[in-house]
């Protein structure tokens, strides 16, 4: 059996509101104790973590004293320091506070919209001082309940004009940092704009710099809408534009679940595994998922164990698949090619349209053919079931 211990190339990481969460839910209250920071710093490096990714009130509360968050940062960088664990990302929580009940950068109320560049920029400062490379924004709270209450294209340009002024900000700064938007089709809001990653390639193309901008895709909010996630990771792998992912999983058209990764859809999760993997994507893997309400601290050790664990066994699956005989044999015939039509494909000219255009087709003999894609995939499941 192959060792699964998580190494610091695999880049796993984790929020501290993952293992962090207690429990809480719409219908509950916390099941379990609320940890430090720094306490989950050191539970991570227990497990085999190699990161730790936080929004600026996770670390430091909105409300405390400077005194007080000069000591959390402290005890914050006493446990970085005692585990080897780094920080290679960090968000703002803009849906927390009441302040955010009808957004933040959308918000009708100006003076809600100026706090929200406000509170992400000192924001962007403290996930810097910590050595962030990458700043994830996702809007919560970018939405409508009804769409009596905004309007759509004034929404567009305000989120516009607030990724365009921190990315000046950032540059102004000189950090070394980039952007990478989060889509959620629901929840908590009734509807939230950009909802998926497509949304957000699009937007990212308005922008003033949008070198500087990419996508933080996540499996369960793609998911929510019945979505293929493994096909907007690859459009954002095809447009360079793949800057963070979280893994997780959920049950399609379910309220956002989180479960811990190949939880629910293990042939998706694979898929998505061989799909990074294939490409060499060499940014972080984090986990924005959390365990159980039934689990206490141990099983949050489990669930995070889990995460690794299940993303390092669909990673040697597949090695395997790729490695497979019979597999790549059937890969190959289905995408055989004769080269009689190499001549008509590539960058167009009006010779190429015209042979193309007197090019006959035996549209039945063509149609005729089988693909073999049941074989194709129950081998697929083999590999998955360990019979192979």
């Amino acid at each position: 059996m192959s060792d699964y211990t998580p190494q610091p190339e695999n880049k796993f990481t984790f929020g501290l509101w993952t293992v962090g969460n207690i429990g809480r839910d719409p219908f509950g209250g916390p099941v379990r104790e609320q940890k430090t920071p720094a306490d989950l710093v050191r539970l991570l490096g227990e497990v085999g973590a190699y990161g730790v990714n936080f929004h600026d009130n996770d670390l430091i509360p909105i409300d405390v004293m400077p005194s007080e968050a000069e000591a959390i940062k402290k005890d914050f960088r006493e446990a970085l320091d005692e585990t080897g664990i780094v920080v290679p990302m960090a968000t703002t929580n803009l849906f927390s506070d009441p302040i955010f009940k009808d957004g933040a950068f959308t918000s009708n109320d100006p003076k809600v919209r100026a706090y929200a560049l406000q509170k992400t920029m000192n924001a962007i400062d403290l996930g810097v001082e910590f050595g962030a490379k990458i700043y994830v924004f996702w809007g919560g709270r970018e939405g409508t309940e009804t769409d009596s209450t905004k309007n759509p294209v004034e929404a567009i340009k305000r989120n516009r004009e607030a990724m365009n002024f921190l990315c000046d900000y950032v540059r102004d700064q000189k950090y070394d940092l980039k952007f990478a938007l989060e889509a959620k089709p629901n929840e908590p809001r009734g509807d939230i704009y950009n909802s998926t990653t497509g949304h957000m390639l699009a937007f990212i193309a308005t922008l003033d710099h949008p070198e500087m901008v990419g996508v933080n895709p996540e499996v369960a909010h793609e998911h929510m809408a019945g979505l293929n996630f493994v096909h907007g990771v690859a459009q954002a792998l095809e447009a360079g534009k793949l800057f963070h992912i979280d893994l997780n999983d959920q049950a399609f058209g379910r309220y956002d679940q989180d479960f811990r990764f190949g939880a629910v859809n293990l042939k998706s999760a694979f898929f998505l595994v061989k799909l990074l993997e294939d490409n060499k994507y060499d940014s972080s893997r984090h986990f924005d998922a959390h365990a159980y309400r039934t689990e206490d601290y141990e099983g949050v050790k489990d669930f995070a164990r889990g995460c690794m664990r299940t993303y390092l066994i669909l990673k040697e699956k597949a090695a395997q698949w790729n490695a497979d005989k019979e597999i790549q044999a059937l890969v190959a015939e289905i995408n055989a090619d004769d080269g009689s039509m190499g001549g008509y494909f590539g960058k167009y000219s009006s010779e190429k349209a015209k042979a193309l255009k007197a090019q006959p087709f035996d549209r039945s003999a063509i149609a005729a053919r089988g693909l073999q894609y049941e074989r194709l995939d129950q081998l697929t499941v083999e590999v998955l079931l360990g019979v192979r």
